[in-house]
């Protein structure tokens, strides 16, 4: 017993590795807001780039799982090739899903996690539930590529007027640079071009 436990008369618990189920608690942070963190950015700064950073957030995390699903999907005479460069472009959309929900977490927001709030959010399609053919599979990720570069370069724009540099610097380094790439890549599997002449 502790001189704790002496003084009040009473039995210390036991200790046990049980865990604690069913735990439930209180929302500690509404999504939507910033908390107030040493970054030496205003509140209507930080408030403004997590918002940005959410929305491409929302849109990269469907691209990420378009590529998921394409990369399962994909058929034809190209399909190794493409299986391989689908799991690749998930895997590089991956990092940038949590490089943008750090980024929102270092200026105190909350990041879109639940996969219904992303649905929510999102201004990319909904694709069909079923298998597409494959240069339509190609398209729809071009266009979710266009949806985000459209939307990174304006928030990269509008977040360097505002002098928020770490948000500037991962929609340019990142976000833009790894959409272009991709997209280059997606769209000359869409170019009809034999590879001998006859």
């Amino acid at each position: 017993m502790t001189t704790s436990d002496h003084k009040t008369g009473s039995a210390p618990k036991p200790r046990s590795s049980q865990p604690w189920l069913h735990q439930s608690g209180e929302e500690i942070q509404e999504f939507g807001t910033v908390r107030q963190f040493p970054v030496g950015l205003s509140y209507d700064t930080r408030m403004y780039s997590c918002q940005r950073l959410n929305q491409v957030l929302c849109d990269t995390r469907i691209l990420h799982d378009l590529y998921k699903k394409h990369h399962w999907l994909m058929r034809g005479g190209t399909f190794y090739q493409l299986h391989l460069l689908m799991d690749k472009h998930a895997d590089e959309q991956a990092e940038l899903i949590d490089g943008l929900a750090e980024r929102v977490q270092t200026l105190g927001g909350v990041a879109v996690g639940d996969p219904r709030h992303v649905a929510e959010i999102t201004s990319i399609p909904r694709p069909p539930n079923g298998a597409e053919e494959v240069p339509a599979m190609l398209s729809r990720l071009l266009a979710a590529h266009e949806t985000i570069l459209e939307d990174a370069h304006d928030a990269a724009a509008r977040t360097q007027e505002l002098g928020d540099d770490g948000t500037n610097d991962i929609m340019v380094s990142d976000v833009i640079r790894t959409n272009e790439l991709q997209a280059w890549f997606v769209a000359e599997h869409l170019v009809d071009t034999p590879l001998v002449r006859s």
